[in-house]
């Protein structure tokens, strides 16, 4: 099984950082583009790339996200055209963790084995499958796990200390992908004042690294996170900008 996604979490914490784990809708503007846009994150220091594949219903999603799945679609973009692109990606960036989120219906009308062989074939290190609960995601880890290929939890604001340890048992080269606010993802000026307490109590459970995301958009709120995370997670406002500038450049984060 590759390390990638556990060497980069080590590496920056090493580094008295918090790991930068950062979403793209893949699609979004253009194929050519969000790879483009990929190359750049890298290029920026990103230590971890979710590549979000597109899907019509996509209700954990906020607007920005949503109306970039909607256009990626438009252009008739498919799991097979990011799984693609994932092959590209890591033949550029061979050291780069590569994450691929979606949702399950996707994998599942795929077939669950055809799925793991062309996402291991591509490099792909993890999948998170946004609607996938604990109870059910034995049927995807199964295929999963002889392909070397790990699995990403989706930790909600309300979920139980004991439950979040139950969610990180037996995972490899993984991370807790911790939900940072009720609702959909998107911006947020401020976090809820609890976050930074919950956090240091799931880390307390987890032997996983653990990353927030939904809501952070700003290098002030990175920060703050990451002082109590070990990563932090950048989405709608990077598809937010690419989307109004076409491309990605100076800083990642104002």
């Amino acid at each position: 099984m590759s390390r990638r996604i556990e060497e980069s979490f080590a590496k920056a914490k090493a580094e008295g950082r918090g790991a930068f784990v950062a979403y793209l809708t893949i699609g979004y503007p253009t194929l050519a583009k969000s790879e483009a846009a990929a190359d750049a994150l890298v290029a920026g220091g990103v230590d971890v790339l979710e590549l979000g594949v597109p899907f019509s219903d996509p209700f954990a999603d906020g607007g920005v996200i949503r109306a970039a799945a909607y256009e990626a679609l438009r252009q008739g973009v498919t799991i097979d055209d990011v799984i693609a692109l994932a092959g590209r990606l890591r033949a550029k960036h061979p050291a780069t963790g590569l994450v691929l989120f979606t949702y399950y219906n996707l994998v599942f009308s795929k077939g669950l084995e055809s799925f793991a062989e062309a996402a291991a074939a591509a490099g792909i290190d993890a999948v998170l499958a946004v609607d996938l609960p604990l109870e059910e995601r034995e049927e995807l880890l199964s295929v999963l796990r002889p392909k070397g290929i790990g699995y990403i939890p989706l930790i909600a604001p309300n979920t139980p200390l004991e439950r979040v340890a139950d969610s990180a048992n037996g995972l490899e080269n993984s991370f807790l992908y911790i939900i940072t606010v009720k609702g959909t993802t998107g911006e947020r000026k401020e976090l809820p004042p609890d976050l930074l307490g919950r956090l240091d109590a799931i880390r307390a459970v987890s032997p996983l690294p653990v990353a927030a995301g939904f809501g952070i958009s700003t290098r002030a709120q990175a920060e703050a996170v990451s002082a109590h995370a070990d990563g932090f997670i950048v989405g709608s406002a990077l598809v937010k900008r690419l989307g109004a500038e076409d491309e990605l450049k100076g800083g990642l984060l104002p």
